[in-house]
Formats: C-alpha cells, structure tokens, sequence
C-alpha cells in the first residue's frame, strides 16, 4: 500500500501549522487542521501503527463536503478522503483563514 509507505516516511520535523489552513481555488477548499483525524473511514484503511501521524482535514468540491485525513510529504499535504481518493497539494497553498 503506497500510502502506507509514504505514512511511514513522513518527515519527523514537519513545519508548523496554524490550528486550521485553507487552500482554495475557485469555490473549492480544502482545510487542514493540526487536531488528529477521528475519520473512521479513513483511519480503516491504514495499519494500526499509522494512524497517530494522521491529521484532521475536509474539503468542498462542487459544494459537495468530503472529510479526510492528511501527512505532510516533502512540501505537500498528502491528503486521503474516506472513499480511499488520494491528493497532494503543496503547502504553499495553505493560508490561515480569515476570522468570521
């Protein structure tokens, strides 16, 4: 399992985020948060001993919400959505949303 692998190289000093990020591109987003991913559906696609590295995030395609789990991988959040859809985005992309 590719994503298992990538899991377990994951960069021990991964650059710190803000509590929540967002990248957007048109009316899509998608938003990182540092908390732990609880997604079970997400978490039961990976071993066990992976899943503490695993990060919260969710994402609105098409109005549509999708919940995820992310890693940092190089300079990119590699993210995997509960239907096992995978993605990257660099994390440039990334700002600190805007308070409402």
């Amino acid at each position: 399992m590719r994503f298992a692998l990538l899991c377990a190289a994951v960069l021990a000093a991964a650059p710190a985020l803000a509590e929540e990020v967002v990248a957007s591109n048109g009316n899509d987003s998608v938003r990182l948060s540092n908390a732990p991913c609880t997604n079970q559906q997400v978490l039961n696609l990976l071993e066990p001993k992976l899943r503490p590295a695993l990060r919260d995030a969710s994402a609105v395609v098409q109005g549509q919400l999708f919940k995820a789990c992310w890693v940092v991988h190089g300079d990119a959040a590699h993210l995997l959505y509960e239907d096992g859809d995978q993605g990257l985005i660099p994390l440039a992309d990334f700002k600190i949303p805007k308070s409402a």
